[in-house]
Formats: C-alpha cells, structure tokens, sequence
C-alpha cells in the first residue's frame, strides 16, 4: 500500500519539506537537448524528407513520403462515424459546452475619441494558422484535441493543423473524431520533435503555423522551448496536480478518488488534501488504502502518492488559504460549506472547484472551462488556455492636426531628453506654427 506523507503546517521545519515537495524541474538532460538539436535542424534544412524519416524511425512506421501521413477530412469523418453512439453524444456535448463557454472569452475591438478628434484603441484579430500537437497512441486524448481547437476557432483562427504520432500505425478512432467535431482543418500523423519542428519551420506539405499548442513528452515539450520565438506556444507543462481542501464533511471515499484522478495521470503526478481535521485525514488514508487495488492504474497511483503527494493539516481555513495561494495549484477543489466564499480569497489556482459535488474530472472532460491549466506554481502569473490565446492586439492610433500638434511638443520634448533627435524632428513637423 502507498506510504502518502503527512505533515503539519505548524510543525518545525515544514516551509523546507513543503519547498522540496513542490520542487518540479522540467528542464532537460543532454541528450534530450542535443537531440532535440539535431532533429530541429535536419527538419528545417530537409523539409519533408526529415520529418518522413524521423517518423519511420521513433514510430516504426514505413511511409514512402508525406502523402502517406496526411489523413484526408474524410477520414475523419469516417471516424466520427464507427464510433459508438454514446462516444459521439459524449464528444458533441462536451464539444457543445466548451464552445459554449469560449463564446463569452472573446475580445472585442473597441476605440475611442477625444475631443481634439483623435481617435485611440485597440484592434483584436486572431491568428492565421495554430498548430496542435496530440499525444497519440495508447495515451490517447480526444479530450485534448476538443479543449484546444475550439477555442482556437472560436477565436477566428482560419486554418488548424493538427499533428498526432500514430506509433506502430496505432490510429485513435477517438481523436479523428473529436478532430472532426472540432473542425481541425488538417491531420498529419507525425509526432515527436519533428512534428513541432515542421510546425513551426514549415515544410513542403505541412504549412508554417503562427502559435503551437497541446501537451507532449519531454521532447516535444524541448521542441517547443527550443523554437519559441520562431512561433508562438501556449505553455511547458508539468505533471498533472490537485489540491483539495476538505473540512472533514465530504465522503472520504470521494475525496481519495479525487487525488486518485489526477496521480493515475502518471508517477510525477501530485495530489495534495489540505484540511483542519486531523481525524478526516485519517479516514481519507483508510479510504486510499481501500480503493487503490481498484484501481487500473495501481502501480502508478501508488508511485505518485509516494514521491509527491501529501496530507497536510492545518490550523483553521484561514490557514488553508494562505497555504492554497502559497501552493498555487493546477486544480484546486474546495470541498467545503460555503466554496464561493472562499474562493473570492484565492489568487492562485489554474481552476476552481467548488462544493462537494464538483469533481475535478469534469472539468477535465466536459464542464466547458478549459483543462488546460498552468502547473507546477506558474498559475502565480498565467491563465488557463483560452479563446485569448489565439487573439492578438493591435493599437490603433489616429492623430488630428490639432492632437497631434499638442502630443508633438511632448514628444519632442522626451525625444530630445533622450537625444533621439529624429524622433523629435519628426513629431516637430507637424506642429503647428505660432
């Protein structure tokens, strides 16, 4: 059974453990890197031909060129198709919901004028074109694939290419699928560091895109690092997290579930219970104990729970929150009285949770927000996934001969102070003369 550590927020020495267990290092080893290096380069001086022949290589794939690892729209809709109609009612309604929600995250351009005519404000336009890197395979995601395309044209994005590995020619009928209610506008089956590279170089068949987003292994998360300036990219994501906060009233069965969800992720995953109740802790342990040979995934569950997780008691709620902010987790339920309340206090967390009956795992699936969140303390300073992602802003400025002889003389002024005289000239000639 997983030995999952237990702490005290007042005991000494627990700001130190507390630091260790969040510690999360995603940089990569030498060979990861020089790897990565090397791939990068052969496909940007290849083209095509590298990116065939790293897929035969790292997938076992024997494609003659990129025609062979294109998927036609038709494809898709063939796998929309064979699925089960359970599978495709879950899929639309999912599909349904996150739109619903991504229709509310759209900027609108706005300006206004002053009153010597000059007109300023902000101009909000998508991006052309967002690649979307899915993991393929047997760790299959047709989640992934709804939660990153549909904010992308709901957004207005005109075309979305979709990159998914299909090692050993392992196709997801599941991901087609969820491509086709999504509207991806083309399917590529290459993964790995090559399909970022392609993405974000271009090739003969595959097209430059502006911002790549999705999750990936160790090399595609280099890949993205490493051409980040080249294109955009959404995050580097770490391994899945959930803090929950529990005042001892919810089933301890759930809330042991609850961390379960996110550690099966796999064995750096961390789930974390934070509650005042020492005795509740005791019965979430029991409850750990009991329903993880349940579980498919055992062996990773109990991994995670040993090498990352905690149970931490605190003093009171007040307690909880201030340790939640310190913690700023990927997930973050509030299995308490009053959730909303509480929330309201919380500054750092990628989702909120709240109430008993809100498990983290619809939100993963089909709430309609995102999952995809910051992890490892980044919710301190960026946001979960959004419509926003895939929009940019222009500024918009438009002087009048009056407005803009009045802003000359300041600009001038400041130019001059930083002896940019050119600056200052130019903003001189349209001043008008005394």
């Amino acid at each position: 059974m997983p030995t999952i550590r237990k702490l005290n927020a007042s005991d000494a020495g627990f700001d130190e453990t507390l630091e260790e267990l969040l510690a999360w290092d995603s940089v990569s080893d030498d060979a990861v890197f020089n790897t990565v290096m090397d791939i990068l380069a052969n496909v940007k001086s290849r083209g095509d031909e590298a990116v065939v022949e790293f897929s035969n290589r790292f997938d076992r794939l024997q494609a003659k060129g990129m025609q062979e690892l294109e998927v036609p729209v038709s494809r898709l809709q063939q796998a929309l198709k064979s699925i089960s109609e359970e599978h495709r009612a879950a899929l639309q309604l999912a599909a349904d919901r996150i739109k619903q929600y991504a229709d509310h995250q759209k900027m609108e351009s706005w300006s206004y004028t002053e009153d010597d005519g000059t007109l300023l404000g902000q101009q909000v336009t998508a991006l052309d074109r967002v690649g979307l890197y899915v993991p393929g395979g047997k760790a299959a995601y047709p989640s992934s694939v709804l939660m990153n395309a549909i904010p992308a044209k709901v957004a207005g994005v005109e075309e979305l290419v979709m990159v998914v590995p299909t090692p050993d020619g392992e196709i997801n009928e599941l991901v087609f699928a969820a491509a086709c209610i999504a509207g991806v506008d083309r399917v590529f089956t290459i993964g790995g560091a090559q399909a970022v590279a392609a993405l974000a170089y271009g090739t003969e068949t595959i097209p430059q895109v502006d911002k790549i987003v999705g999750p990936g292994n160790i090399y595609v998360a280099t890949a993205k690092r490493m051409v980040f300036g080249t294109v955009g990219i959404d995050m580097i994501a770490g391994p899945s997290e959930i803090l929950v906060v529990c005042d001892g009233k919810t089933d301890p069965d759930w809330i042991a579930m609850d961390l379960f969800s996110q550690a099966e992720h796999d064995e750096d995953a961390q789930a974390i219970l934070i509650s005042p109740d020492a005795d509740f802790i005791a019965q979430v342990e029991a409850s750990i104990k009991r329903l993880i040979p349940e579980m498919e995934r055992a062996d990773i569950i109990k991994q995670s729970l040993q090498g990352r997780g905690a149970m931490i008691q605190v003093a009171d709620m007040d307690a909880a929150v201030e340790l939640v902010n310190r913690i700023a987790p990927e997930h973050l339920e509030l299995s308490i009285d009053d959730p909303q309340a509480m929330a309201t206090r919380i500054r750092h967390a990628g989702a909120i949770f709240m109430g008993r009956y809100t498990a983290e795992a619809l939100g993963d699936y089909c709430a309609g927000p995102n999952h995809v969140l910051p992890t490892s303390r980044t919710a301190r300073f960026s946001s979960p996934l959004g419509v926003y992602d895939f929009q940019k802003r222009s500024s918009l400025i438009m002087c009048s001969a009056e407005g803009s002889s009045v802003l000359g003389k300041t600009a001038s002024t400041l130019a001059r102070g930083e002896g940019l005289t050119a600056h200052a000239r130019s903003a001189e000639y349209r001043i008008k003369p005394k």
